[in-house]
């Protein structure tokens, strides 16, 4: 900021001081939002109101001068004339209020010629005077990487996107009363775990000072959860942030709002049901509808969401048949030259697979589907399909190319789940820092019995989904890279 801005605006504050009047008062006394006013202009325009908000534009006009401020309930025109209020006030007002200040005004509500909602103001006095410009509604920040830096800045300017964390919000708080009503509990499990579990992918390490030991924050909700099912609790479920040290791209960040539940002596297709139904309030809740646009497509969740085989679909586009049990890395490697799909060349076999899938079956998926019997060596903690060995209990809800969910029969098995985790741990010291770690405890708490579950798993991404953006612009303070 120029130094003669800065001290110009300074000055104002000074003369707002040596007026007598406090620049950063601690009370006020508004008596109606800007929105009450508005909408019940005919009932309060006979009484003396008291309103507060962020001053937004000033129009000098003589010895009068029309504002507009702004509150969270909207907008209202102020009308100053130095025949209606103090003349020392009045010159205070004109000469020393700008954009940005909060202010308090007090008088009358009347319609101007042009039949504008306005109060005509009596009295005023400064709530927080502002000493740094401010973007307007017209001419406010272009660069998208300042807006989301300065996020403020971007509520400040820009109403639609204050509008999008209102829509927010009615998505999470959806998700909970849809779960609430369904006899599901809400808990809160520990953000520090000793050793991380339930998704593939690189976690962050911290130091616990007085335990003196290192912890990984969480990159899932799911272990803790099952133990409570273990513990007897039949229907829980948890919204928290998770951590996952990895890429940023559109659908990804390295903290995010995510929720998981697990229903006890519940199954793949009662799940089904229940998702589909929750999912299609989510939408018509945030949306108003059922119908938006995601990169360029039109998606339409009115519909019965159709089931789609994942070993069907992968055949289909390689030629490859997943149920056959000697396929190897060095086939699916092949194929993928073929196909010119990118990969690393420590990959096992499992993540060539979904390597694979993500550019070949999940382009086609543009509609709300089910993308059911996943393979073994990509689900490590789901049930095995009692009908196909290769498969596993689990479903996606996937459109426009994006898995938006993942559900599961819950693997219940401690023998067969410690097997999979040792399996992780070979792929790990091979070089795959996503794969699982083995713990210990979990298997523990499995020996001890847990009954049979079915669970899923969201996140927000599910939200910038629906909004057609990235999740980091549908993140209210994303993390930024420091200039």
């Amino acid at each position: 900021m120029r130094e003669d801005i800065l001290q110009t605006k300074l000055d104002k504050l000074n003369n707002i001081c040596e007026f007598g009047m406090e620049a950063y008062p601690e009370k006020n006394e508004r008596t109606n939002t800007n929105g009450e006013a508005l909408e019940k202009f005919d009932e309060l325009s006979e009484k003396e109101l008291t309103l507060v908000g962020r001053v937004r534009s000033m129009r000098p006009m003589g010895g009068s001068t029309f504002a507009n401020i702004e509150d969270e309930g909207g907008k209202i025109q102020l009308f100053l004339n130095k025949n209606n209020i103090n003349e020392a006030k009045y010159k205070l007002f004109s000469k020393n209020v700008e954009l940005g200040d909060f202010v308090q005004v007090t008088g009358k509500l009347f319609k101007t010629k042009q039949e504008e909602k306005t109060l005509e103001v009596h009295d005023w006095t400064m709530l927080s005077k502002n000493i740094r410009p401010i973007p307007t509604e017209h001419f406010g920040i272009k660069d998208e990487e300042e807006l989301l830096r300065k996020r403020y800045l971007d509520l400040l300017a820009n109403p639609e996107t204050r509008e999008m964390f209102r829509k927010k919000n009615i998505f999470w708080q959806t998700i909970r009363q849809e779960l609430v009503a369904e006899g599901f509990l809400e808990v809160q499990t520990p953000v520090f775990e000793h050793t991380p579990g339930g998704a593939d992918a690189e976690p962050f390490m911290t130091h616990h000072n007085a335990l003196d030991q290192d912890f990984f924050l969480r990159i899932s909700l799911e272990l803790p959860l099952k133990r409570l099912l273990v513990g007897g609790y039949e229907r829980v479920f948890e919204i928290g942030r998770v951590f996952r040290n990895e890429g940023m791209d559109r659908d990804h960040l390295q903290e995010f709002d995510h929720m998981e539940f697990y229903w006890a002596y519940s199954d793949m297709s009662r799940g089904m049901k229940f998702a589909e139904k929750m999912f299609k309030k989510i939408v018509f809740n945030v949306l108003g509808g059922y119908e938006h646009e995601y990169e360029g497509q039109k998606i339409n969740w009115d519909i019965d969401f159709p089931v789609v085989d994942y070993f069907t679909e992968f055949e289909k586009e390689t030629g490859i048949s997943l149920s056959n049990s000697e396929v190897t890395v060095e086939e699916l490697k092949k194929k993928a030259d073929e196909l010119k799909i990118k990969y690393e060349s420590g990959y096992s076999k499992g993540r060539m697979i979904d390597t694979i899938y993500k550019k070949t079956v999940r382009q086609k998926l543009i509609q709300p589907c089910f993308l059911v019997g996943q393979p073994l060596e990509i689900s490590p903690l789901a049930k095995t399909d009692p009908t196909d060995p290769m498969k596993v209990l689990r479903f996606q809800i996937v459109a426009g190319k994006s898995e938006l969910c993942n559900a599961f029969g819950e693997l219940n098995d401690p023998i067969e789940q410690k097997k999979r985790f040792e399996e992780q741990m070979k792929m790990r010291e091979a070089g795959d820092v996503e794969a699982q770690m083995i713990d210990e405890d979990f298997v523990e708490a499995l020996e001890i019995g847990m009954p049979p579950a079915f669970g899923f798993g969201m996140s927000e991404r599910v939200f910038s989904f629906l909004m057609n953006r990235s999740i980091r612009e549908t993140t209210i303070f994303p993390a930024m890279k420091i200039k």
